[in-house]
């Protein structure tokens, strides 16, 4: 169920959004107050956040800087009674997703939030690859085992990367070497080796009988879905 928070510190207009949010199928928390709204985002993880500009105390631009300083990577529509063009050229260069210029039509904005969220998900499904009880979101560098995160070293993702892109085809390590370090030399077999190694104790549910990161004797190594 995809989660969004109303930043509003109108209750009618804040309320009569979650209601019809809710009847969407959507979760819903609404947050009346810009200066906690920070804390709120972190609290309750949305997918998207709609986010009126003109709050008390510290506004929405103020609040969006921040989200995005800070990293996060939800949606963010802004609701602003502004239309001038400078307001949401101003949103969109501080990290807004979408906006809707107040009074919006109902339909409208619903409609908005369906489409944002349509496309996040089709990006990430089409960032996302697995093998196995693995699966890895690339925009996200995040590696997970039967749900769970694991972590990985920089070197040993790159590794990971190389062979998931090779699609079945062995590499040699001098390739992998090249690809994930960027030299080849002549005492390499134990750099590579001990990645892989590293890789089957972190992602193999049998490290010493791999199923997916196979060795291809005399080759090198490939990557079994």
């Amino acid at each position: 169920m995809n989660k969004v928070l109303i930043v509003e510190d109108q209750p009618d207009l804040a309320e009569g959004l979650k209601t019809n949010l809710q009847i969407e199928g959507y979760e819903v928390t609404i947050c009346g107050d810009g200066d906690r709204a920070l804390q709120a985002v972190a609290d309750f993880q949305p997918n998207l956040v709609v986010l009126d500009m003109m709050l008390p105390g510290r506004d929405g631009f103020d609040i969006l800087s921040r989200l995005r300083r800070r990293g996060e990577q939800c949606l963010v529509l802004c609701l602003t009674a502004r239309g001038e063009e400078v307001d949401k050229v101003r949103a969109l260069r501080s990290g807004a997703d979408d906006y809707v210029t107040k009074p919006f039509g109902l339909m409208e904005l619903l409609a908005r939030i369906e489409a944002m969220l349509r496309r996040r998900h089709s990006a990430a499904s089409e960032d996302a690859v697995a093998f196995g009880q693995v699966s890895i979101c690339r925009q996200t560098r995040d590696v997970r085992r039967q749900g769970r995160s694991v972590e990985l070293t920089p070197k040993e993702y790159d590794l990971l990367l190389a062979l998931l892109d090779s699609q079945g085809a062995v590499m040699s390590r001098q390739q992998l070497m090249k690809m994930v370090w960027g030299h080849s030399g002549s005492v390499i077999s134990r750099t590579v080796d001990t990645h892989i190694g590293e890789l089957r104790r972190k992602l193999e549910t049998d490290p010493a009988n791999p199923e997916h990161l196979l060795t291809v004797r005399k080759a090198g190594y490939r990557l079994q879905s």
